[in-house]
């Protein structure tokens, strides 16, 4: 009698939520290391306020909360809590440096339309 071996599937990741360029990848890994937190992430929400209605924000984080979503792009763990996962499903973490400086956009689909700043959005 011949035994078979069966090798169980591969997990199934979850879909990427939010990507992240390679350009903000690379700042959020320096961040990450100048604050002694090279196994961190990075949590990125929606909360009210603005001038849209809403407002991104991103914040370095430890670990996950009660029902976040973890994810990773680029090499870069992500933290997205159930309220923010509608708003930010398919947009795009980069970090644009200019002449005037620099910092993280966040290009979302979601949104109907957003303020000249950029920081905040309606949906």
């Amino acid at each position: 009698m011949e035994t078979q071996t069966i090798t169980p599937e591969a997990p199934v990741l979850p879909e990427t939520i939010i990507t992240v360029t390679e350009s903000a990848a690379g700042k959020i890994r320096e961040l990450l290391t100048e604050e002694g937190k090279n196994e961190s992430g990075l949590r990125v929400f929606v909360q009210g306020g603005g001038c849209s209605g809403f407002q991104y924000g991103l914040m370095i984080e430890e670990s996950g909360g009660v029902g976040d979503q973890l994810c990773e792009s680029n090499g870069v763990r992500l933290f997205v809590d159930p309220v923010s996962i509608s708003y930010l499903k398919g947009a795009e973490v980069d970090f644009v440096d200019t002449i005037t400086g620099g910092g993280f956009t966040i290009k979302n689909p979601n949104a109907t339309s957003t303020c000249g700043c950029g920081s905040s959005f309606s949906a």
